[in-house]
């Protein structure tokens, strides 16, 4: 009689109704993810009624295969260096990768190089891709994924099929300038995380025009201003807010890191954080909480958010394909004192 069939984490997914990122998330207890107990209560029970274990022998691939996994980032030295998101969704990625016995290969481009990463692919260095903040006007990575090659997005990019990790950047923005809105502002201004040309930055200013639109308030052409990964670039566009005409009262900044930059010009330029000028951010970066004031942002999973595109990006390369061509995680917003004056002590 033939040996009975492994069960696998396709097996768990179908059997608890979820995807198999989810059984993922769960059975390796990822940390950061917003998963309801009934979920992950389903996923266990699932595991345990089919007897499923991560089998480690099928995680070695055949030969003629690098075991590695390609990380491209779009951006220069400084902003790599400058982005204190990143270390978590690369601590993410890394994790995962150890569990399917591959290893990790980071390669940065500058945004106006961005084939620079052709030669991973080419010269056979990495099994497939993850491209983190995709551009809009990145044409290699459509060329290499209609080729065939394994290609994952942290981000989006609109029209084509290309399977990615993201969350949903225009909801986290709408969300944080409705709270602004609640507050009693109309005058509210955006500092984007990067140059409009990066798909992130569109999503978040979308959100951005879309609360406006909800509450009856018009968008004014100098509150929008581009911010480019740095808490530099934060301090140079918050200091062209200030000269406006009319001068906002809160700014959403969607970036952290950014924010930094936001809130030290705001301060040269004398002004109280938040009873003259109310700030929110976007990522929830481990030094937000320790700002002067407590940073207002949207929080992100970014442990997750690397966790789940290199999971999947290694089911690609092992052509086990996914369940799902998108993956979003859910963001949360966590208010602080940036937005928020303190109660008066009584």
């Amino acid at each position: 009689m033939p040996p009975s069939k492994r069960p696998t984490s396709l097996d768990v997914a179908k059997k608890a109704g979820v995807s198999r990122t989810t059984v993922s998330f769960v059975l390796n207890n990822v940390s950061g993810m917003t998963i309801s107990e009934g979920t992950r209560q389903k996923v266990l029970a699932a595991a345990h009624s089919l007897n499923y274990h991560p089998n480690a022998a099928g995680r070695k691939l055949v030969s003629g295969k690098s075991n590695t996994l390609g990380l491209v980032l779009c951006q220069s030295p400084e902003q790599v260096f400058a982005d204190a998101f990143l270390p978590q969704v690369i601590f993410g990625i890394e994790q995962a990768a150890i569990e399917q016995s591959f290893h990790v290969m980071l390669k940065q481009v500058e945004p106006n190089n961005i084939d620079g990463y052709i030669k991973l692919i080419n010269e056979n260095h990495v099994d497939g891709i993850i491209l983190s903040g995709p551009r809009q006007d990145d044409q290699q990575i459509v060329r290499l994924h209609a080729e065939g090659v394994p290609v994952m997005l942290m981000g989006q990019l609109p029209d084509t099929s290309i399977p990615f990790v993201d969350i949903d950047a225009a909801d986290g923005a709408e969300r944080a300038v409705r709270h602004l809105i609640e507050l009693g502002h109309e005058h509210i201004a955006i500092i984007t995380n990067a140059p409009l040309t990066y798909t992130s930055a569109q999503q978040r200013r979308s959100g951005y025009l879309h609360a406006l639109e909800k509450a009856g308030l018009q968008p004014n052409e100098g509150f929008v201003q581009e911010g480019n990964y740095t808490p530099a670039s934060g301090f140079e566009a918050m200091n062209a807010l200030l000269v406006q005409p009319l001068r906002p009262t809160a700014v959403f900044v969607a970036s952290d890191v950014v924010a930094m930059g936001a809130i030290l010009a705001a301060k040269r330029a004398g002004l109280r954080i938040p009873q003259e000028i109310a700030i929110a951010g976007f990522d929830d970066i481990p030094l937000a909480e320790y700002f002067d004031p407590p940073l207002t942002t949207i929080r992100v999973p970014a442990f997750a958010l690397g966790w789940a595109a290199s999971e999947r990006l290694i089911r690609l390369i092992r052509n086990e394909g996914l369940d799902q061509n998108s993956v979003f995680l859910k963001s949360e917003l966590i208010v602080r004192e940036s937005s928020l004056q303190k109660s008066p002590v009584s």
